[in-house]
């Protein structure tokens, strides 16, 4: 038995890297997808993992930063696939500068996609997930939204901030049964790490006990155990994904 069977799951941000990995490892256990991203590539996505894995799926062009286009996703999501069992708010944007060099919209976009942009579709979701007295919602983190990170500050602070949501949807929710958790990574060999300098690049990789990056897919296996019945009583729960680099 797949451990996903005839589940429907939600992921932003799903056209590449570690959103990708997710529906993938998704797909695999038996989910059925709604995928989404602010490009055209989520349904190319969504038709390969249809095909690779015999489930359905469809994609959607999808500005999470913007309210009426995750309430569009997520009813297009009820409507095609009837229901919806798993939200896992992935997309995520940087714009790293220097506090003092940062401008207001390097700041407001990132907070828009990478903290708003989870609240939306939280908000969307939760009306269907209380009706139906159960879901998951999974956030995705990182380990600078724990420990910080110079010249990150406006990443970190929606990284935290994303924790605290976590933490009181949780609490909101638990009653009817919607668990919500996030997953901190820490350094993740994807398209947004692979425009980092070399310099920077080995000094990341020399703080990490485990002498690695992850990769995208060591993440996607903790979503799924956050999906799956395995944590079935783990609420407002932050699991480090970072090869020891923040303890």
């Amino acid at each position: 038995m797949k451990r996903l069977e005839g589940r429907i799951a939600a992921v932003t941000g799903a056209s590449q890297g570690i959103g990708l990995a997710i529906a993938r490892e998704f797909a695999a256990q038996g989910a059925h997808l709604a995928l989404c991203s602010v490009d055209d590539l989520a349904d190319k996505a969504a038709q390969e993992l249809a095909k690779e894995f015999g489930v359905k799926a469809f994609g959607m062009k999808t500005d999470v930063s913007r309210h009426e286009e995750c309430e569009l996703f997520i009813k297009r999501t009820l409507e095609d696939m009837e229901g919806l069992d798993i939200l896992v708010n992935n997309a995520g944007v940087a714009r790293d500068n220097l506090a003092v060099r940062l401008d207001e919209a390097q700041w407001d976009t990132v907070l828009d996609v990478n903290l708003k942009g989870a609240f939306f579709m939280s908000k969307a979701a939760l009306k269907h997930m209380m009706r139906n007295r159960g879901g998951r919602i999974i956030n995705m983190s990182s380990v600078v939204g724990q420990m910080g990170n110079g010249g990150q500050s406006n990443y970190s602070a929606s990284k935290a901030g994303l924790i605290g949501l976590t933490k009181s949807l949780a609490r909101e929710f638990a009653s009817r049964n919607v668990l919500v958790n996030a997953i901190a990574p820490g350094f993740v060999e994807t398209p947004m790490t692979a425009c980092i300098k070399d310099d920077a690049r080995q000094k990341a990789l020399a703080s990490i006990p485990l002498g690695r990056g992850a990769r995208p897919e060591d993440i996607a296996k903790a979503a799924l155990f956050l999906a799956s019945d395995d944590s079935a009583y783990i609420t407002g729960h932050v699991l480090a994904v970072n090869g020891g680099m923040y303890m």
